[in-house]
């Protein structure tokens, strides 16, 4: 279980997670990418970050099954920041990043590709939210920019997932890839027309484009995850997560 950075090419960082069987992170996988990201942009000799994963998805989301270990609130507490630190790790990346997506990509998945800069994704890839058959709350701050409004909330309050095609048709999606060994290519490639410009005017031109952003997407976020607070209060949360580990146990 990993997060590993690697330079596959001149001026590109390849920031990968491996946290098997299905990228669930715990509490510690959430703050170590948002290390290797943070790590990745400070370094002068990056100039893009491709954000890619080993496995059957992208991402899964928080490990659900290391919360209903905790024995009080601690788990959920971390989860909370190490969402929160790795989301900002992508938005405050010193240089472009680009999220490659293949399989799923859910919950805290969303959170990472909505801050990224761009996003290339597998015909097989499916984006969603199941925050609310998970008791939780959160990432409407990141679906948000990806997705309109009116198309936005009924993905949320349903939990329904849209396909890599149809986020491409609003935009959200860059470029798609026939399968993941062309995944890494496709994203390779973008990463490389960005690393060809000069490092210096990109790192001006990623803190400008953030500093026009119409939402504060750190204080949105943390607004969201008071309500995750209040669903665990309050019962509800731990009656749906239990819900959920049975599903899978069966």
């Amino acid at each position: 279980m990993t997060v590993s950075t690697s330079a596959p090419r001149d001026g590109i960082a390849l920031v990968t997670v491996d946290f098997p069987p299905v990228n669930a992170l715990p509490v510690h996988g959430w703050y170590g990418l948002a290390a290797a990201l943070t790590a990745a942009g400070r370094d002068p000799d990056t100039r893009a970050v491709v954000l890619t994963a080993e496995g059957r998805g992208f991402n899964a989301g928080v490990d659900i099954k290391e919360m209903r270990r905790a024995e009080d609130h601690e788990a959920l507490i971390g989860a909370n920041r190490g969402c929160f630190a790795a989301f900002a790790a992508v938005y405050e990346c010193e240089v472009p990043v680009i999220a490659a997506v293949h399989g799923h990509c859910l919950g805290g998945g969303i959170g990472l590709i909505g801050n990224a800069d761009a996003v290339v994704a597998t015909e097989d890839a499916t984006f969603g939210l199941p925050e609310l058959d998970r008791g939780a709350l959160g990432a409407a701050t990141h679906l948000a920019r990806l997705l309109p409004a009116h198309l936005m909330r009924p993905l949320y309050y349903t939990g329904r997932t849209l396909t890599a095609r149809e986020l491409q048709q609003h935009g959200a999606v860059w470029e798609i890839a026939p399968d993941q060994a062309a995944l890494r290519e496709c994203a390779l490639e973008l990463a490389g027309q960005i690393a060809a410009k000069d490092g210096y005017l990109l790192r001006l031109a990623k803190e400008a484009i953030n500093g026009i952003d119409p939402v504060d997407v750190r204080r949105s976020y943390r607004y969201e995850q008071g309500f995750t607070f209040e669903a665990n209060l309050s019962g509800v949360a731990a009656r749906h997560r239990a819900a959920f580990a049975t599903g899978e146990e069966k």
